[in-house]
């Protein structure tokens, strides 16, 4: 190009480069603020729906609504999406169990989890970051200018979904996640705002219509009502976020994922169209499902290594434990015993007390004596109320 770039030449040469760089999806909105996703998200805060999140507070959203807070001078968002589909099958739905897995288990010859996709490969916060850092680096030597920037993906303030649909990248399903005509749901956000004057794009006029699979399908129904999730019962949040226990009620009806959920997405029709990722690093073969048993045996210097770099580490240890016990208190199957039974001289009393209901849900002869034996020997309370409702339970 020769001579000054208008809007247009740099809004083409703006997206050209993110796909260059290797985003798939790219698309723009103004750095306007997101007054009626402020009001939303505040009333979502309000009505208790984002219980667990002490983080996600009314500052943080009403700043993330505010792009010109975040970046003064700000003029447009550039929102980049980023496919992590895995390019292979999830194994075979096979069980263990006396009965066929229920509908989102898959139980394969061992006594196994299951992952949510978009945490079997690198963690993403790091990768996309990355990525837009050069791509804002490279963008401006391009342009042959410097380029005020800032670049986020889910971690901060920013109110990533409303800003992918205002710039039509995708439209807000009824599970609350970005829906892509491209890719569907299989897509990591992230927003440059930037001072560039760039071209909006116009949002989609797409919707779910009326559909409610995702809502029918969540076996713990925390799709409360169309576009809202009751947090307290998500079972992403309760394999992740969640620090304490996992509520009783809900233990039975959370299948056997140990880390995130994926049911929601696996049953929305736009997802028929999902891809394979052209990344490599949001591929691992080995983090489709994993060995329970395995997991409640794991030390602290074995979880690190097995799950180094990727998402799973925010669970902890002790966490990614407490999950590993309701799995296989729901998959009922009375070679878990061994190690239940184990576990309940683990070092962490919540790994203790979920290990208990557990041996309660297999209720076997083994299962019950070794529930007499901790009973005996338990000195923490709480622990203590698990294990005798669990015999309780079994009379």
């Amino acid at each position: 190009m020769t001579g000054p770039l208008t809007i247009s030449d740099t809004t083409l040469l703006a997206k050209e480069y993110a796909r260059e760089v290797g985003f798939d999806l790219v698309r723009i909105t103004s750095a306007e603020e997101f007054a009626q996703d402020r009001e939303l998200a505040l009333e979502r805060i309000r009505d208790g729906l984002m219980d667990g999140l002490p983080w996600y507070n009314p500052a943080r959203v009403s700043r993330g609504s505010r792009p010109g807070e975040l970046l003064p001078g700000a003029r447009s968002i550039i929102c980049l999406g980023l496919n992590y589909y895995p390019d292979y099958p999830d194994e075979p739905q096979e069980s263990d169990c006396p009965d066929a897995a229920p509908a989102g288990m898959v139980a394969g010859p061992a006594l196994t989890g299951r992952i949510a996709r978009y945490a079997r490969g690198r963690d993403y916060h790091k990768v996309i970051k990355q990525r837009m850092r050069s791509y804002v680096a490279g963008l401006a030597g391009r342009l042959g200018t410097e380029i005020a920037a800032r670049w986020y993906v889910d971690d901060g303030p920013m109110l990533d979904r409303a800003a992918a649909a205002r710039a039509g990248l995708g439209w807000f399903g009824k599970n609350t996640n970005i829906l892509t005509t491209e890719l569907g749901s299989w897509v990591f956000l992230g927003q440059v705002i930037t001072d560039l004057e760039l071209q909006p794009d116009t949002p989609l006029q797409k919707s779910c219509g009326s559909c409610v699979r995702c809502i029918d399908a969540c076996p713990t129904g925390a799709i409360v009502a169309p576009y809202v999730i009751d947090n307290s019962r998500c079972i992403s949040h309760l394999t992740i976020e969640n620090r304490g226990p996992i509520p009783r009620q809900l233990r039975p009806i959370m299948l056997n994922w140990v880390f995130g959920c994926d049911i929601c997405q696996e049953v929305c029709p736009v997802n028929r169209k999902a891809q394979p990722t052209a990344e490599p690093l949001f591929g691992n073969r080995g983090l489709g499902v994993v060995d329970l048993v395995e997991l409640l045996e794991m030390s602290e210097a074995a979880f690190r290594e097995r799950f180094r770099a990727t998402p799973i580490l925010r669970a902890k240890r002790v966490g990614l434990q407490r999950n590993a016990a309701v799995a296989l208190g729901n998959l009922k199957n009375p070679a878990a015993v061994p190690a239940l039974e184990q576990a309940l001289r683990h070092g962490e009393p919540l790994v203790r007390s979920h290990a208990a209901w557990a041996l309660g849900e297999i209720g076997n002869e083994p299962a019950r004596a070794a529930l007499g034996q901790a009973l005996r020997q338990e000195t923490d309370p709480e622990v203590v109320v698990e294990i005798q409702d669990a015999l309780a339970g079994l009379h």
